[in-house]
């Protein structure tokens, strides 16, 4: 699946993932390759993005909010305040502060 975060200041993160966690308002919840279309509202906590490899991804000034976990090297961590994600047609996208 594709996921996109995009924050007031830029674009975050942008490629193919295995899957992602959120911080829900009702709990954290993943979304995994063809899953359904969903609508929702993010709490602040922590986005964990899992992903196959990492050598395509770049790790510069403007992405300084994505962190590798320090205990899976095929995970990413970015910690948000508030957002609202859309998933629809194995496209994940997230609107982050």
């Amino acid at each position: 699946m594709y996921l996109e975060i995009v924050s007031p200041e830029a674009t975050l993160f942008s490629s193919e993932v295995d899957s992602v966690a959120v911080p829900g308002i009702n709990g954290e919840f993943q979304m995994l390759n063809n899953h359904a279309p969903v609508v929702s509202i993010l709490k602040s906590g922590t986005i964990k993005i899992h992903t196959h490899t990492q050598s395509h991804l770049v790790f510069d000034e403007l992405h300084a909010k994505v962190v590798p976990h320090n205990d899976d090297d095929n995970v990413l961590t970015v910690s948000i305040n508030s957002g609202t994600i859309e998933m629809k047609d194995n496209k994940l996208i997230i609107l982050a502060d």
